[in-house]
């Protein structure tokens, strides 16, 4: 039996190596294909095919945000400050907190100003040779957190949706077995509205009208509906048993499960066969809601 995967999820992985640490955010939300976006890190960009190429491996639908920071392991003694930046944003924030009654600014709020504090291995100076293999290395590991994560989200879905699919099995049974669906029923019923219509006048045709009766009696049948309602029950349990990606084709048969649930309903003749169908559509609401969930 082949996973199932959720369309949503959230995994983030860091990995170190060749004196840098590259960290990696994963969201995934539901979507009709695979759409992905990147933030990466400036002077990185010539990593997003590779990044792609690693989602599109792994995932085949979702819209995918990815987030990718790296940063130098140096130690910090080797860091150098850029006093004269340091100096003016000083003067700048002071300037400012005193126009507009702020609190004044805080040396460490000001060291964290990109490009206060030097050195030869900051974000902004690494190259793409020095990055790309801690970087992908990030995203891969990601990557498979997320996998894992929405694997374990689509086998609880897995479960809710055969449960949906059990009780549209069971209301069909309900359905078939309503006395106001057997076809001896409608007949039986035509055949009074037509003895009502030939006692209430003698100007109607009589062969005629019974011949329209037996056309409504065939109308009014919802063996064929049943049927296909049956048989896309056993599609259902087919494929969530298969696994895979199948969110595509359980939409579809969502639809078809509605498109025969309205034909019953529109043919229905009674509160009983009525009320099936409605809860019928209640149940493959809620399917179908589900079913989006799923890649």
């Amino acid at each position: 039996m082949t996973e199932v995967q959720s369309m949503t999820g959230f995994a983030s992985a860091t990995h170190v190596g060749d004196g840098l640490e590259a960290s990696c955010d994963i969201r995934s939300v539901n979507n009709k294909g695979l759409d992905i976006r990147l933030r990466l890190p400036g002077g990185l960009e010539a990593l997003e095919a590779a990044i792609k190429k690693l989602v599109g491996d792994r995932l085949a639908r979702g819209s995918i945000q990815i987030t990718l920071s790296a940063r130098s392991t140096a130690d910090a003694a080797n860091a150098g400050l850029d006093e004269d930046k340091f100096r003016a944003l000083a003067d700048i924030a002071t300037r400012l907190a005193r126009e507009t009654s702020l609190h004044p600014p805080t040396a460490d709020g000001l060291l964290a100003v990109r490009g206060v504090v030097l050195a030869d291995d900051m974000e902004g100076r690494i190259d793409r040779e020095m990055a790309e293999a801690p970087c992908l290395a990030a995203v891969g590991a990601a990557l498979d957190a997320l996998v894992e994560a929405r694997k374990s989200e689509g086998e609880a879905l897995r479960g809710i949706l055969g449960g949906h699919v059990e009780t549209i099995a069971q209301l069909t049974a309900r359905a078939e077995a309503d006395p106001a669906s057997q076809p001896e029923a409608i007949l039986a019923r035509l055949k009074e509205q037509v003895s009502t219509l030939l006692e209430a006048s003698s100007s109607f045709d009589e062969a005629r009208l019974h011949a329209e009766a037996a056309l409504l009696a065939t109308k009014a049948d919802i063996r064929e509906e049943i049927d296909r309602l049956y048989a896309h029950v056993k599609a259902a349990r087919r494929m969530l048993a298969a696994g895979g990606a199948v969110g595509r084709k359980l939409d579809f048969l969502a639809q078809e499960f509605n498109r025969e649930t309205n034909t019953i309903c529109s043919k229905s003749a009674s509160a009983s066969l009525t009320a099936i169908g409605l809860d019928l559509k209640a149940v493959i609401d809620q399917f179908r809601e589900q079913v989006q969930n799923l890649q």
